[in-house]
């Protein structure tokens, strides 16, 4: 009867989700605060339901219950307990569960950490999320039950995907799902100010922290899913363009922008039109990748479904979440114009910038994504766009961006000087430069696009050190440490974010000008030379695991007589599923990865060996982890509290327990 349970659970979570999405709008209208107060019990009271209905098909997983047609799908008896969990959300309709899941506690965290809003406001944020809840429980319930019984049951499951057994995809789904669901408070923000019409910093403050932790799952999300990638599938790359990559890529690129765009209406209670833009758009690019991936569109290593009337549902919702959205911006847009005036040198004209490039590179990355789906569903032929399209269109647009980043800080708000701007900027400007065709001449590798990053990343660099001197100059009097101490929390997130940028800038340089790669066929005892590196094969042997067996390779690998690591890449066949599976073996060093796949065994009992020589590539997880870390410093800065209270108006914020 569990299931059952779960079941029934996800049932009343839909009934509360209608409530929550009914009642507090309409007492919002009509200012009746008992009915606005039903916001709060019943977010967390569906939270407590949808928890119970996760829990309830985790048990049917850790308990192989085959009669449960989604276990019998994607679990077995003898894989892992581990595994066995993580099947809760390895395939459609328990992913969608954990989608529901993970927007319900976003809403109960709004519950709680929100209390100060004004209640009218509070009453129209819940009633929006509310309504996106009923969207996807109503989704799950009708087309993607995860409780829909197999009768009679059989023996022995499917087993979960080989390529999700896999420690980084335990957390990739949770993290990405949290940043993509978190989008939604921004977009429920939103739409609450439109139907209140007060779009002013005030909103900005309260939209502004929930915005930024949702980009920063999003950016953990991202590359835990690309190191996933990485060393999972066995080709040594990072990044691919593929249309799921950049169905959460395009997210991140309006959700980036989001965050800059708060920033202005908070400071200066300008970019209001471009600020609700965002949000609609980047929770509209959330629910578009979840389209993508469970339509049957496109086929992809991290697409789901392949049934269409689930595309046709969530399509259905991603047009009623876009139209209704823009009816609302429509009606109010006479009331967005103005906010603070500025002049073209200043720092509200670089972020207006970094706004419309990186609408542009995302509306580019959309472009070749959905490009070829049009001609395919117009019977028009078959393409693929690939990398070669994406680089060239998003290299030329993101410079720019990367240059702004680093002078927009050092530019007043509303106007400047040009020769004050250029005094500034100008010798690490040069510099830069220099650096980069300095060492690209070091390295041996002078292109234009290894001179280019380069000399960005040194520019970054640069920058941040400057900017750094003069936000510590800036309070002279004061002891070194105190001068320290006193910068906010959201000035550190910028800049380590920033600075993350240049890192990340380094790796993928470095590592695209200057990897190598070699397939060799080897014998045990040979030997193969790579990028100063010599691999010796001493064997391959048998290693069975719980359920596959595994050919299992001992490869020496050395620089000149030192002995650098022992590698050990599997080749696995996993019995339940019939699936040959690579698993790569790494060296990780702070400057470079020595990488190692085992390919088919050849009728002489040779080996197909790929060695692969990644120079500073663990660089690009670390620029994206001082992304992270700057975003949670600049979410976790206390003033958003203090000033979330002052702007309540009397009488109408209730005091936090």
């Amino acid at each position: 009867m569990i299931p059952e349970l779960g079941h029934f659970a996800l049932i009343l979570a839909l009934v509360l989700s209608l409530v929550q999405a009914v009642v507090p709008l309409v007492g919002a209208h009509k200012n009746r605060m008992a009915m606005m107060a039903v916001a709060r019990p019943a977010a967390q009271g569906q939270f407590l339901f949808l928890a119970f209905s996760f829990a309830c098909l985790t048990w049917a997983f850790v308990q192989n219950d085959f009669s449960v047609q989604y276990v019998a799908m994607h679990s077995n008896t003898a894989t892992p307990l581990h595994y066995r969990i993580t099947g809760v959300w390895g395939s459609h309709e328990g992913s969608l569960l954990l989608w529901a899941l993970t927007l319900s506690m976003w809403t109960v965290a709004v519950t709680i950490f929100s209390r100060n809003l004004p209640e009218q406001f509070m009453a129209r944020v819940m009633g929006v999320l509310g309504f996106v809840s009923v969207g996807f429980l109503s989704f799950t319930l009708i087309t993607s039950n995860p409780f829909e019984r197999l009768l009679p049951a059989v023996a022995e499951g499917r087993d979960l995907n080989p390529l999700l057994q896999d420690p980084g995809m335990i957390i990739h789904p949770p993290l990405l799902y949290m940043g993509y669901v978190g989008f939604s408070v921004a977009f429920a923000f939103a739409i609450a100010a439109l139907l209140t019409g007060r779009l002013d910093a005030a909103w900005a403050r309260w939209s502004r922290p929930w915005t930024t932790v949702a980009w920063v799952f999003l950016t953990a999300g991202i590359a835990v899913g690309s190191g996933w990638a990485y060393y999972e599938l066995g080709w040594g790359g990072w990044w691919f363009w593929d249309p799921v990559e950049n169905a959460s890529f395009m997210p991140w690129l309006l959700g980036t922008a989001l965050v800059h765009s708060l920033a202005v209406t908070e400071k200066r209670g300008a970019f209001r039109s471009w600020t609700v833009l965002l949000a609609i758009g980047a929770f509209s690019l959330s629910l578009l990748g979840t389209f993508l991936v469970r339509s049957g569109v496109l086929t992809s290593v991290h697409a789901f479904a392949t049934d269409p009337r689930r595309g046709l549902f969530i399509l259905a919702l991603l047009v009623i979440v876009i139209g209704v959205s823009l009816v609302l911006y429509a009606w109010r847009a006479p009331t967005l114009a103005g906010g603070g005036s500025f002049k073209p040198m200043s720092r509200d004209t670089a972020l207006l910038g970094n706004n419309v490039l990186l609408s542009v590179v995302s509306a580019s990355v959309l472009l070749g994504t959905l490009y070829p789906l049009f001609l395919d569903a117009l019977n028009l032929g078959k393409i693929s766009v690939g990398p070669p399209y994406f680089e060239s269109v998003f290299v030329p647009l993101m410079t720019p961006v990367v240059i702004l980043m680093m002078i927009g800080p050092f530019i007043r708000w509303k106007g400047d000087e040009a020769a004050r701007i250029v005094r500034t900027v100008a010798p690490g400007f040069v510099a830069s430069a220099v650096i980069g065709l300095a060492v690209a001449f070091l390295i041996g590798h002078v292109t234009w696009r290894t001179v280019l990053g380069l000399a960005l990343a040194a520019w970054v660099i640069i920058g941040s050190v400057q900017l750094l001197w003069q936000r510590i100059a800036e309070r002279a009097g004061a002891a070194p440490g105190a001068r320290v101490r006193s910068i906010t929390r959201a000035w550190w997130g910028m800049w380590l974010a920033h600075l993350g940028v240049g890192v990340f800038i380094i790796g993928v340089t470095m590592v695209n000008s200057l990897e190598e790669n070699l397939d060799v066929r080897m014998l045990p005892g040979q030997t193969a030379q790579l990028a100063g590196y010599t691999f010796t094969l001493r064997g391959v042997g048998e290693a069975p695991g719980p359920n596959f067996a595994a050919a299992r390779a001992t490869i020496d690998v050395s620089r000149g007589d030192m002995r650098i690591a022992t590698l050990h890449p599997e080749k696995r066949f996993y019995h339940a599923q019939q699936m040959p599976m690579t698993e790569a073996s790494l060296d990780i060093g702070p400057f470079r990865d020595v990488y190692v796949s085992l390919g088919e065994q050849l009728e002489d009992g040779a080996w197909i060996v790929s060695l692969f020589y990644k120079p500073f590539i663990s660089w690009i997880w670390l620029g994206c982890i001082l992304m992270g870390l700057g975003g949670v410093f600049a979410a976790t800065d206390a003033r958003y509290r203090r000033l979330a209270e002052r702007s309540a108006p009397a009488g109408a914020v209730r005091q936090a327990s």
